[in-house]
């Protein structure tokens, strides 16, 4: 707006916010946006529209394969409303794994790295409340209308509403899981530098958060079955915190469900952070450093040719 909108708090109290302080409610706002939205299209297709009579059945849900566009494309929502809430402040990491890899290679300062977490873990437990607050119904009655296995009156579904378990055909193993969630944040790291990369062919006029919604879409898309794409520590373990509370407990920690998997939590914690660090390394290593030899040499090539152009009297 090009109006002047005058702050909410006296100057004197506003400055403490200017900082790291500033930036940490961002993230906390940002990361609540993205859980908000995210675990809240979730909890719409795995409780709310079975047991509002909009499916065939009060527990049926995902007849088809196109069913998990519901989820990917609201994911990707989510990220972009939650980068366009906080961008201008923090620089909407709203994900641990960008704020070490932007820590590791692009000189994000250290001491901020755990201020970042925590407050982004917060948001997505802050999150990931409002959605059980609002869908608390919807899922209590999928929960009792369910005969399957359950857990403290708890199904597995109600519980992929908030945090992420592993497919069946893995039999339990980690290391099919533990690659997923490498490579999966690989890409979004690896992706995300790229389209913010001002040296590169960058994202202009405000769309890199409609972009990067782009990409956490397609990795839903073609990553997204294996154990629930979370690419982001602090979108699984701040709801997965909040369910162990709710009464979800065994599913929520350990991570452990009898004859499926166990002691999953930790996976989608580590495997985001190496994977992110690896998708800031494969971007530098392959396309930065060949655009910071040519910026230093002052040579912009068209893209696609080895050398600049010269004309015929040259």
């Amino acid at each position: 707006m090009a109006v002047e909108i005058q702050p909410l708090l006296k100057p004197s109290r506003l400055r403490r916010r200017a900082g790291l302080l500033g930036e940490c409610i961002a993230e906390f706002l940002g990361t609540f946006v993205l859980i908000s939205f995210g675990c809240g299209v979730v909890a719409m297709t795995v409780a709310a529209l079975p047991g509002s009579g909009r499916t065939e059945g009060p527990t049926t849900f995902f007849l088809s394969a196109g069913d998990w566009l519901l989820i990917t494309w609201g994911w990707a929502m989510a990220v972009i409303l939650g980068i366009y809430v906080a961008g201008g402040v923090s620089g909407a990491h709203i994900n641990p794994a960008v704020t070490l890899a932007f820590a590791v290679r692009r000189k994000f300062p250290w001491i901020k790295v755990i201020p970042y977490w925590v407050s982004q873990v917060l948001g997505a437990l802050a999150g990931a409340a409002l959605v059980l607050g609002v869908y608390h119904d919807a899922i209590d009655a999928f929960d009792a209308a369910s005969k399957g296995p359950k857990t403290g009156g708890h199904t597995l579904a109600t519980f992929s509403i908030f945090a992420t378990f592993p497919a069946p055909y893995f039999h339990g193993g980690i290391w099919g899981p533990l690659i997923d969630q490498v490579v999966g944040t690989a890409f979004l790291v690896m992706l995300v530098v790229a389209i913010i990369d001002l040296r590169n062919t960058a994202v202009k006029a405000n769309l890199g958060p409609l972009v990067i919604g782009f990409v956490v879409a397609a990795i839903g898309m073609s990553y997204g079955a294996n154990a629930g794409y979370a690419i982001n520590p602090a979108r699984d373990f701040g709801p997965r915190l909040l369910t162990w509370f709710a009464g979800w407990k065994d599913l929520a920690f350990s991570g452990s469900l009898s004859g499926a998997f166990s002691a999953y939590w930790w996976i989608p914690i580590v495997g985001p952070l190496v994977g992110g660090v690896i998708g800031v390394l494969v971007y530098d290593l392959f396309i930065g450093d060949v655009l910071h030899v040519r910026a230093q040499e002052g040579e912009l090539p068209e893209p696609g040719r080895t050398r600049p152009t010269t004309s015929d009297d040259e």
